[in-house]
C-alpha cells in the first residue's frame, strides 16, 4: 500500500479522514438542478448511452425538466442519438448548454468540436477534469432531473464524478454474458466505497423477440439480471430487448420517439431517490 499523501481527490481508499472532508464542487451561480443520476457500466459497449438517452427521454414525457451531462468524454454519442448538431456558446466566462427541439439541455465535448469526429486526445486528468467543468462551469436551467453518461470502467472520470458531483444515485447497467456478474459487482463496489445508491440495474440486449413468430429469444444467454439484483440488494430491475428499432431511431437522431415503458420500475426508483438540494456558488 503506497504512503498516504493527505490528498483526498487523487485516491480512492475509504479512510476515515475521507469522511471528514467534502470534495463536492459548486454549480455556477445561476444553476439550478435538483437530483442528479449517473449511468455507469464497468465495461464498455454494453449500451450506456442508450440507456442514459431512452431515461432523459422518459423524463421529459413525464414532465421533468430535463439535463444529460456527458462525461464520456472521448466517446461522446449522446448528442447524435438526439440529433444535435449545434454547438454550445459563451460569453463572459459562463458556457450555456445546447438544447434539443424537445427541451432537453445537453452538455458533451462533441458540442465543443469543430467536427464531431475530431479526436480528443488527452491525459486521464485533463479528461476528468473537462467533465467537472462540464459541472461547474455551464448554466444548467432549473434543472429538474440530470443523467450523467459515465465513461465505462472506474478510472479518473468515475472517481472525479463520485467525488465532486452530489449524486442521488446511479443506474448500473449491463448486458446478460457470463462476465456480468463481475462488471456489476465492480460497478456495485464503487459505488458502496464512494456512498452512493444503486437505484436501479439495467439488462441491456437482454432478449430478441422474432418479428415473425413472437418467439422471445435470449441471444446471448440465461438473464441473470434479477438474480445479481437480490444478491446485491438493488431496487429496480429493467429489461430491455434487442430492437432494430431503437437502434435506428438512435442512428438517426430520433431517440426521443423510441419507446421507455420497459424502464418504468427503474424510472420509479429514480422519482423516489432524494434530491441532492440547491446547489449554487454563493
Amino acid at each position: 500500500m503506497s504512503e498516504c499523501t493527505h490528498d483526498c481527490s487523487s485516491c480512492s481508499s475509504n479512510c476515515s479522514s475521507r469522511d471528514k472532508q467534502s470534495f463536492i464542487k459548486p454549480l455556477r451561480e445561476g444553476s439550478r438542478v435538483k437530483k442528479v443520476v449517473a449511468v455507469a457500466s464497468g465495461k464498455g459497449g454494453v449500451g450506456k448511452s442508450l440507456v442514459t438517452s431512452l431515461l432523459a427521454v422518459r423524463a421529459m414525457a413525464r414532465g421533468y425538466r430535463t439535463a444529460i451531462l456527458d462525461a464520456d468524454i472521448t466517446g461522446p454519442s449522446v448528442p447524435k442519438a438526439f440529433g444535435v448538431t449545434a454547438r454550445a456558446y459563451g460569453e463572459e466566462g459562463e458556457i450555456y448548454p445546447v438544447r434539443t427541439k424537445d427541451g432537453l439541455q445537453l452538455m458533451s465535448m462533441n458540442s465543443l468540436l469543430e467536427h464531431e469526429d475530431d479526436p480528443v486526445v488527452w491525459r486521464g486528468t485533463l479528461i476528468a477534469g473537462a467533465a467537472i467543468q462540464f459541472w461547474t462551469d455551464v448554466v444548467w436551467d432549473d434543472v429538474d432531473i440530470m443523467f450523467i453518461d459515465m465513461p465505462p470502467g472506474t478510472g479518473d472520470v468515475p472517481l472525479s464524478v463520485f467525488q465532486s458531483i452530489p449524486l442521488s444515485g446511479i443506474v448500473i447497467v449491463t448486458t446478460p454474458q457470463d462476465l456480468v456478474e463481475m462488471i456489476v459487482k465492480k460497478a456495485v463496489n464503487m459505488a458502496e466505497l464512494m456512498k452512493v445508491p444503486v437505484l436501479g440495474l439495467v439488462e441491456n440486449m437482454s432478449y430478441f423477440v422474432c418479428p415473425d413468430c413472437g418467439k422471445t429469444h435470449e441471444i446471448f444467454g440465461k438473464s441473470k439480471a434479477e438474480a445479481l439484483a437480490a444478491q446485491y440488494k438493488i431496487p429496480a430491475v429493467a429489461r430491455l430487448p434487442m430492437d432494430p428499432a431503437t437502434a435506428q431511431f438512435a442512428d438517426e437522431g430520433k431517440i426521443a420517439q423510441a419507446g421507455t415503458d420497459a424502464l418504468a420500475k427503474v424510472f420509479l426508483s429514480i422519482e423516489q431517490a432524494r434530491e441532492i438540494g440547491d446547489y449554487k456558488d454563493e
